[in-house]
């Protein structure tokens, strides 16, 4: 599986913490049957990542697992708050591009509010050729109420990626429900860690794969789309769903995207 979203760069974020953290999310990340892991610090006020720090630690922890014999490969790139889009110039952005991909970017969703211009944001992006991928909307309590807002923005172009552990249910029913949802509706086209440990807020994408109960729609979310990210390659188009699962999630479905 392919992981496009991890906070495993130590001393960035309020992901890993020291060097051995991020050898410990390596090992988490391997063990969970993650050959390839983007490293995705956050990009914000608070956290206020530069490119060349994110490819500095990113060389380090490279050269760290080669001498520890982690068989991971390691991506760079950037969970871009909204604000900050506007802030970086061009050449920056297109160093956090996502997996070292300058045609996409992740973008980071609020957790609570919908920014009025967070839709024009977005599109702004795909109008000037960077698609943006945006980051465990399903968290969102704005979005959680009205789920139908991702809609326009996906016709739009815009990738969507839910969070392994909203799907298996460990951030809470809500989230569960809201992703599953996601998915169920095509919604959502990628699914990711947002690791920023080993344990509690960890890796877990693989139960995040069984949780979608489709073995083939898994592989689209955990494969297939972060694989063509990687290659800047056409995405895979999505497979069906199987009959009963749609019959399973129609009644969710209806209740969240009235």
């Amino acid at each position: 599986m392919i992981d496009l979203h991890s906070h495993i760069l130590h001393g960035l974020d309020d992901g890993a913490r020291t060097l051995a953290d991020s050898l410990e999310i390596a090992r988490a990340a391997v063990a969970d049957g993650i050959t390839l892991m983007a490293a995705t610090p956050h990009v914000r006020d608070d956290y206020p990542t530069d490119a060349a720090s994110m490819e500095r630690r990113l060389r380090e922890l490279r050269e760290a697992l080669v001498a520890q014999d982690v068989p991971l490969e390691l991506r760079g790139g950037g969970e871009i708050a909204l604000d900050w889009l506007v802030r970086l110039p061009a050449d920056e952005l297109r160093r956090f591009g996502l997996a070292g991909n300058p045609a996409y970017l992740l973008v980071e969703t609020p957790y609570t509010g919908w920014p009025l211009g967070l839709d024009e944001s977005l599109l702004g992006l795909r109008e000037g050729g960077i698609t943006p991928v945006l980051a465990h909307p399903e968290r969102n309590a704005e979005l959680q109420a009205a789920p139908e807002r991702l809609v326009p923005l996906v016709e739009a172009g815009v990738l969507v990626q839910v969070t392994a552990a909203s799907l298996d249910g460990r951030l809470g029913r809500r989230a569960a429900a809201v992703a599953t949802a996601l998915v169920e509706r095509g919604l959502c086209h990628l699914v990711a860690s947002d690791a920023h440990e080993s344990s509690v807020r960890g890796v877990g994408l693989a139960a995040a794969a069984a949780a979608v109960g489709d073995a083939d729609l898994a592989r689209w979310l955990t494969v297939g789309v972060p694989g063509a990210i990687v290659a800047a390659a056409p995405l895979p188009s999505r497979p069906e769903p199987p009959t009963a699962g749609r019959s399973r999630s129609r009644g969710l479905i209806g209740r969240l995207f009235r």
